[in-house]
């Protein structure tokens, strides 16, 4: 029995014992090798699958990546008036199996993995697709998805100003503040519109629940490059098409980001083809198509999140937490 994996039982690991062994430099090394797999053509991943709900919905993402040993299901909600009830507005639940015996091996909270899955897919577009000298950084959309964006862009490139704009101006002051206490130097600020904002930014993140744009084409300059983080089921929206028609768009996934990404307005409207879609993120990721190749195009990457990434994060999620003699054995799940 691999030393990876649960001799016995089901290893049951709560929120904050999966938030004891994930490292965000190491969850973006994981999710950069999980876009390598799936650039590759070396992973199994349908599309995932959407319950509309009254106030919200609810998601399923499979994933398997045979070369990881690592295969898995997450169920995650999205319910964006949580804010008010005080409770995320996403919560999520991963079950690990054994890809050889089917066994069920791990049951984790999602939550935390999601954030920082979500947050490293970004670095690893701004890796690939921002100007190396990008300094200016602003995030629309304070949430709580926000600071770990920040988090995982720091990590790859030198960030020396944050601005950032939410409807809810003391959300946005949270996370200037958060961006200053990071002890890095930061200068930070809360932006009073979204334009301000975005005008003077190098990379730009987006992370808000919108239906209809957020950030209009006028505003970005050449060489700008857009983490599009909230577009992530069918009618959001967050960007002008008007950027889509002039950027390089790379894709977590063709197939959903054409069906849930930011791209799925435009696509349905007749504004955008797939055929202008430049790549999968994972295809440039793993030297099949170039990322960045001027200082002045303005690049976009459409994230929806993909199970790939959830199952490669808590595969080593769960090979840290046995290593550190974390979580609770349960017999008799599935067995």
């Amino acid at each position: 029995m691999s030393s990876d994996r649960p001799a016995g039982g089901v290893l049951v690991l709560r929120r904050d014992e999966v938030l004891e062994v994930l490292s965000m430099k190491e969850v973006i090394a994981t999710v950069e090798e999980a876009f390598r797999e799936k650039g590759l053509g070396l992973v199994q991943m349908p599309p995932k699958q959407y319950l509309f709900l009254e106030e919200g919905d609810l998601r399923t993402m499979p994933a398997y990546l045979p070369r990881l040993g690592a295969a898995g299901v997450k169920v995650v909600n999205s319910h964006p008036g949580n804010r008010g009830k005080g409770l995320p507005s996403v919560m999520a639940v991963i079950e690990l199996v054994d890809p050889w015996t089917g066994r069920p091996l791990a049951i984790m909270d999602g939550t935390e993995i999601t954030a920082y899955r979500t947050g490293a897919a970004s670095a690893v577009a701004t890796k690939y697709l921002s100007r190396e000298d990008s300094s200016r950084l602003c995030i629309v959309g304070a949430g709580a998805q926000s600071r770990r964006q920040l988090d995982a862009i720091l990590e790859v490139r030198d960030i020396r100003k944050v601005m950032a704009y939410d409807v809810v101006r003391a959300a946005a002051e949270g996370l200037a503040r958060y961006a200053e206490s990071l002890g890095r130097g930061l200068s930070a600020e809360a932006s009073d519109s979204p334009r301000e904002c975005v005008e003077s930014a190098d990379v730009v993140v987006t992370a808000t629940p919108a239906r209809s744009p957020v950030v209009m084409d006028e505003w970005v300059r050449p060489g700008t490059h857009i983490n599009a983080i909230g577009a992530d089921a069918p009618g959001k929206e967050e960007l002008d098409p008007a950027i889509l028609l002039r950027s390089k768009i790379v894709v977590d996934d063709y197939e959903q980001t054409i069906h849930s990404g930011e791209i799925n307005v435009p696509i349905s409207k007749g504004i955008l083809r797939r055929d202008q879609i430049y790549a999968e993120l994972g295809e440039i990721v793993a030297g099949r198509k170039p990322g960045r190749t001027s200082r002045e195009e303005v690049t976009v990457f459409d994230s929806t999140g993909v199970g790939i990434l959830d199952v490669a994060t808590a595969h080593s999620a769960m090979a840290a937490a046995l290593r550190k003699g974390l979580g609770l054995r349960l017999e008799g799940l599935g067995l």
